[in-house]
C-alpha cells in the first residue's frame, strides 16, 4: 500500500477572521529525497499566532503565503529515511515542516531533540522557539531589575506564562493579563504571577492600576490595542516596552492593500515620550546566537520545577485549522498543539 501525505494548504487568503474555507486539505505522494534530506514523519505540530500573519498579503518580516502554499509551521517528528550522516534514521527533530504528516527538508535546518530534556513536544513550547522568544526578550531587550514590575500579556500563552516566571525568577513583581477569570486564576496560583488582569472587564483599567502600584518598568507586548494602551499609561521614566506581538491586531480586515488605522486602538504614543521609553520589536528567528543560553537556562529552570507550562493539544491534522482558529481568538489554554500521530 502506498504511504500518502496528507496536508493542509492555504485556499484562499482570508478576509478579516479566518474561516474554515480559507483551508483545503489535499493529498499528495510522499516527497522525495536529495543528498543531504531527511524524510521526516511529524508528531506534533506548534499553531501561533505569527501564521495569520503570512496568510495576510503585503509586506511583513517573512513573505506572505501563496494561494496553494502548505502551512507554515514547525513540527516534532520522527527520521524515517535519511540522506545525511549528521541526522541519523530514528533521530527526533524539530523541522520547518508545515502542516502536513511527512516533510522531506535539509538535515542542516532541523534541530535534533535530546529526549531527556522533557517531552518531545516541549520543543515546540517552554523548549523551543516560545521559550527562547520569552527569554530574550524580556531579560536582552526588557532588561528587568529586581524589584521592577513586569507586565506581559497574553500571560497564560506559550510565550507570556513564561516571561512573568522568568521575571519573578529575576526579582520582579510581574503582572499577567489574561482573558477570563479561569486563565487569571492559573496564572496566579499555578505560575506564581503577583496579580493578573481580566483585559474583558469592564473596569480592566482600575485593576490594572490597583496591580501595578509602581508603575510598570517593562511592558512584554504580545497583544497590542487597547491593552498595549492602557499599560503604556502605566509606565515607568525609562520603561522598556518589548514588541514580541500584536496578535488583536492580525485578523483586522485589508481594505485597498491598506487597513484602518484606528484598528489598533494605540493611542497613548506619547507616553513613550513623556517617559522617555524605549520600544524594541524583535523576531527571535534573527538570534541564532541566543538559542543554545536560552535553551541551557530554559532546561535548568524546568529541571528544577521553577518554571511550569500548560499544552492545549488538539487531535488530528484535520482538526489544525479548528484549533487555529480557536487559538486567534484566545480559546487556547496554553501553547497550542495538535498531535498528528
Amino acid at each position: 500500500m502506498t504511504i500518502q501525505n496528507r496536508r493542509v494548504v492555504m485556499r484562499q487568503h482570508p478576509q478579516g477572521e479566518v474561516g474554515a474555507g480559507d483551508f483545503e486539505m489535499q493529498s499528495a505522494a510522499l516527497p522525495g529525497l536529495s543528498d543531504g534530506d531527511i524524510l521526516v514523519r511529524n508528531l506534533y505540530l506548534s499553531l501561533d499566532p505569527y501564521m495569520r500573519l503570512r496568510m495576510r498579503p503585503g509586506r511583513s518580516y517573512q513573505p506572505p503565503m501563496q494561494v496553494g502554499d502548505i502551512m507554515p509551521a514547525q513540527t516534532v517528528g520522527e527520521v524515517i529515511e535519511s540522506r545525511a550522516a549528521s541526522v541519523p534514521k530514528g533521530a527526533l527533530v524539530v523541522a520547518r515542516a508545515g502542516w502536513q504528516d511527512y516533510a522531506a527538508v535539509p538535515a542542516a535546518s532541523v534541530r535534533v531533540i535530546d529526549a531527556a530534556l522533557g517531552p518531545v513536544s516541549t520543543a515546540l513550547g517552554v523548549l523551543g522557539m516560545p521559550g527562547v522568544t520569552a527569554h530574550y526578550g524580556l531579560l536582552h531587550l526588557g532588561r528587568p531589575k529586581p524589584g521592577q514590575t513586569v507586565v506581559v500579556s497574553a500571560a497564560s500563552g506559550a510565550v507570556g506564562s513564561i516571561v512573568g516566571q522568568i521575571a519573578k525568577l529575576k526579582g520582579c513583581r510581574a503582572v499577567g493579563i489574561a482573558g477570563g477569570e479561569k486563565k487569571c486564576r492559573y496564572v496566579v496560583e499555578e505560575l506564581g504571577f503577583d496579580a493578573c488582569v481580566d483585559y474583558r472587564s469592564p473596569d480592566f483599567q482600575k485593576q490594572l492600576e490597583a496591580a501595578t502600584p509602581d508603575r510598570v518598568d517593562v511592558d512584554f507586548e504580545n497583544v497590542g490595542g487597547m491593552v498595549m494602551d492602557a499599560v503604556l499609561s502605566r509606565l515607568n521614566d525609562y520603561a522598556r516596552v518589548v514588541l514580541c506581538g500584536v496578535i488583536s491586531d492580525y485578523e483586522a480586515p485589508i481594505q485597498d492593500g491598506a487597513r484602518n488605522a484606528a484598528t489598533n486602538g494605540v493611542t497613548r504614543v506619547r507616553e513613550l515620550l513623556v517617559n522617555r521609553a524605549s520600544l524594541q520589536a524583535f523576531i527571535i528567528s534573527e538570534h541564532p546566537e541566543h538559542w543554545a543560553p536560552a535553551f541551557a537556562d530554559l532546561a535548568q529552570w524546568l529541571k528544577e520545577g521553577k518554571i511550569k507550562y500548560r499544552e492545549d493539544i488538539a487531535q488530528g491534522l484535520e482538526n489544525a485549522p479548528a484549533a487555529f482558529m480557536k487559538m486567534l481568538k484566545g480559546g487556547n489554554f496554553g501553547k497550542q498543539l495538535v498531535k498528528l500521530q
